[in-house]
This record gives structure tokens, sequence and C-alpha cells, in this order.
């Protein structure tokens, strides 16, 4: 599948974002320009794959099996929207398949219950996993962790160790491609060598990865071969609902699917069940057409845009906000601080404003100067733990304080997650409204300013001209 690559042209791409001159209200009164730095969480939809969800619906029809035109249209781009996917990491789709869950979640989850884990397993990964590659691996068979350094970048010595400390015991490595922490990427064509030359299948999270860095899974008998491949959509400018799981067709035609009912089977009688062939036999129900439509469109988008393009435009903008972010007096900046360091890296960066808790950090962000950040521990609680260096007594006080149903004061850092959209003017009003946030600090105006909700953690302004709820409704 070829597609006439146009070059990353970034006027262009930022133009292309959905609401990306919408004005939100501050706290102060007045308006100001959304700058989005949340796209770690989701980004927003681009303009040219809202037009082609726009002019699919036309089409619209009921996927399989139906007869009508439509249901036929429907039935091909859904198809096609398969190959599209699988092309764009270079998935050998002869043995291999495609996937469509709701988010990587969900697909890790998949892989979890279609490995055939039994008790004694393990499963390796990492101590810098969102929770999403971490809990679906304890409750199947037993997580076993390599560890981490001082910055929070894996340890590779440490991965190879327990590969041969468990030996055949280890039945998957799954790592993260790319920390939704610390912005740390992971060199998973050595990583999954080391694994195969265990005889260890290799699972790559890539939903932090993906929408920022050219992904080549490899043919599958290259020693850097991608086993499984995870990636979510929503983090790649198409947020409507659908994940991505890549892997072995041998894996998926053993046993039954975890999910059973319509579109799974090609044959049920009252005493046996033949099931459908791949993928619709683990895509359980009525899929999302709309989503598949979606990611492909936006997939065809960043290929015309180039995958390489876009990493080094990126690249320059993390390379800026570091730089920016170290000349704010007492900001703490966790993972690779370095200007110049940051092939290593996609655009994540998270830190700490001296005295100012996280949650009221990011609350006037948002209300001061209309930027939107993250703040907390990320879904990823134990890789926090190692970072902001919480010892056993300070992490027995914390649980205490969760089950007591008090929030405030948890430990956690602000999260800026940049995308292909954003450039230097985005990371300038943060340095800005971060200098102001410190004088308000200082003055005592950010404290009469802001509330605390203890269940929450969160704070919010007191003097709200224009609550959420007003602004778009459902009826």
């Amino acid at each position: 599948m070829f597609l006439k690559r146009e070059g990353f042209n970034h006027a262009r791409f930022r133009r292309d974002i959905v609401g990306i001159d919408k004005k939100v209200p501050l706290a102060g009164g007045g308006y100001a320009s959304y700058v989005n730095l949340d796209n770690a969480a989701s980004t927003p939809v681009l303009r040219p794959v809202l037009d082609k969800v726009i002019e699919f619906m036309d089409w619209y029809s009921s996927v399989h099996r139906g007869t009508g035109f439509k249901s036929q249209v429907s039935t091909h781009v859904y198809d096609e929207a398969h190959e599209v996917v699988g092309s764009f990491v270079k998935a050998d789709l002869s043995s291999n398949c495609v996937i469509f869950v709701k988010n990587a979640t969900e697909a890790v989850n998949k892989v979890s219950y279609r490995l055939g884990l039994a008790k004694g397993d393990l499963v390796l990964t990492t101590m810098m996993e969102h929770h999403s590659n971490d809990l679906p691996w304890r409750s199947k068979a037993a997580a076993v962790y390599a560890g981490v350094d001082r910055r929070g970048a894996l340890d590779l010595d440490d991965l190879e160790t327990k590969l041969r400390q468990y030996g055949r015991r280890i039945k998957l490595v799954s790592v993260s491609g790319a920390s939704n922490v610390t912005g740390f990427k992971n060199d998973v064509g050595s990583i999954a060598a080391i694994a195969h030359r265990a005889g260890v299948p290799i699972l790559v999270d890539g939903a932090q990865l993906v929408p920022h860095s050219p992904v080549d899974i490899k043919p599958d008998d290259h020693p850097e071969h991608i086993d499984y491949l995870v990636f979510s959509a929503h983090k790649m400018y198409a947020p409507f609902g659908t994940g991505v799981l890549i892997g072995p067709k041998r894996t998926f035609l053993t046993g039954a699917p975890e999910y059973t009912g319509g579109g799974t089977v090609n044959i049920v009688t009252p005493e046996t069940v033949e099931w459908a062939g791949l993928p619709d036999r683990e895509e359980a129900g009525s899929p999302n057409v709309v989503g598949a439509v979606a990611l492909a469109s936006a997939i065809q988008y960043l290929q015309r845009q180039g995958m390489r393009n876009i990493e080094n435009h990126e690249r320059t903008v993390t390379s800026y906000a570091l730089k920016r972010l170290g000349e704010v007096k007492g900001l703490r900046v966790y993972g690779e601080t370095d200007p110049n360091r940051t092939g290593n890296r996609v655009g994540v960066i998270t830190f700490n404003l001296d005295g100012i808790p996280h949650g009221l950090v990011a609350a006037a962000l948002a209300w001061e100067g209309g930027i939107a950040v993250r703040n907390g521990c990320f879904c990823a609680q134990p890789y926090m733990l190692h970072l902001l260096g919480l010892n056993p007594q300070q992490l027995s006080r914390l649980i205490h304080k969760k089950r007591a149903g008090d929030l405030s004061g948890i430990p956690g850092m602000v999260r800026v997650s940049l995308a292909a959209y954003n450039n230097k003017k985005d990371i300038d009003r943060l340095i800005e409204c971060l200098e102001k946030i410190k004088t308000m600090s200082r003055s005592g105006e950010l404290a009469k300013r802001y509330a605390l909700c203890r269940e929450t953690g969160a704070y919010y302004p007191r003097d709200v001209k224009v609550h959420p709820k007003e602004v778009f409704k459902l009826e």
C-alpha cells in the first residue's frame, strides 16, 4: 500500500487540529486560546480525519453478512482499515493479524487471556510500566519487574539477569515503547533480541511510541521482531474509540476467544461451536467501524507527513521545553533533563514546582493561562514512587490516607506532553504562566483564589465565571 509523502508542514498540521483556536474561560474573567499540553492522555482530532468520518457516514451500515450495498461498502472499508494499520508498522499479515479493540488497555488484557498462562508462569515487565501493562499479568500469572536507574531509565542488565534467573518460567517479556511519565524510549529492538535469545516472545505497549516515532515490527524471523504490539487511536488524532493489537495468528487460533457471541463463530449447534477466522473471532459483537475509519485516516495523514519528520519536530520542541523549564527557579524535572539529549525520549516531561502542590500548579495553569496539563501519578504508581524517592514509612502513610478517603497532599507530578502540532510559542505560554503562578504563590493570592477538595485532591478556583457544564449540553 503506497501513499505519496507530502513532507512535514507544521503550519498546516497545526491548522488541521480541530479546536486549535478555541477560547476557554479564565478564573479571573476573560478568555484565552487553549494550549493543549496533555497529548499523552489523548490528542485532539485532525480535521481531515473528522472530514473523512463525516464523508463515510453516508455509507455507514452493518459490516459482514449484510447484503445491502452500504453494508458491503462498510465491510470493505472496515477490512481495509486492518490492512492500513498493519502496513503502518510493516506487519506481515500472512502470519500475523490486526485485531481492533477498544483501546491499548483492552489489547494487553486480550493477550493476557489468550497466552494460556498458568499458575507458576511469569511475565517479565518493568518498573516503568503503565498499570495497563502490569495489572493484567498479575491476575493471569505473576509479574517480575526489571528495575530502572535513578533517573527512571530501564536497566537492561537487570532485565537480562532476570531472564536468566527465572528461565523457562518466563512466558513473555512485556515493555513500554516509551514511558508516559518520563518520556524515556526503550530500545525495543535490543530487548526483543535479548528475549528471543532466551526463547521468549515480546509485547510492546506502543501507546506512547507509535504516534511519535516510526515503528517497524520487523519480519517474524528477525531477531528484533516484535511479537505483539498494542496502541490506541485516541493518542494519534483519532479519538473515536479504537485500539489495536497485532500478534501472531497462531496465538489467536488456539482455543476459544475470551469474549464470545455474535460475529465470533461460523457454526453453532446445540452441541458444537466452530469459531470464525481472524480477526472476526477476536472482535466480538458489532465492531466500531467509524473508529476504524478514523484510525486508518489518521495513519494515512501521518504517513504523508512522514513519521521521521514528525519525530524530528517533536524532538526540537522537547529540547526547547527542557531548556525553558530549566530556566524556572525552583522547578525540578524528572528523568532526562539535558535539552541536547532528546534522541532517547518522546515529548513527555514531568516536573514539580517547589512549595506548590502539583494539583494546584495544574489547576492554575488551566485557569490562569488556559493551558491543559495533567497531574498525579499517571496510572504508573510504582514508577512514580521510585522517582519521588518515597520510603516505606511514607508509602504506608500514603496508603492509609487514601483508604480514609483523603486524597489531599498525595505525592505526584505535573506532566507536559507534546505532539506534532505543538510549537515553541506553546512552551513560552507555559513558562510565562509558571512564573505567574510563582508570583501568585509568594503573594498569597494563589491560596486565596483556589480551594482544595480533600476527597479528590483537586484544586478549583473559588470564583468561576463559566462552569464547564454551561458550554456544551447534550440536549
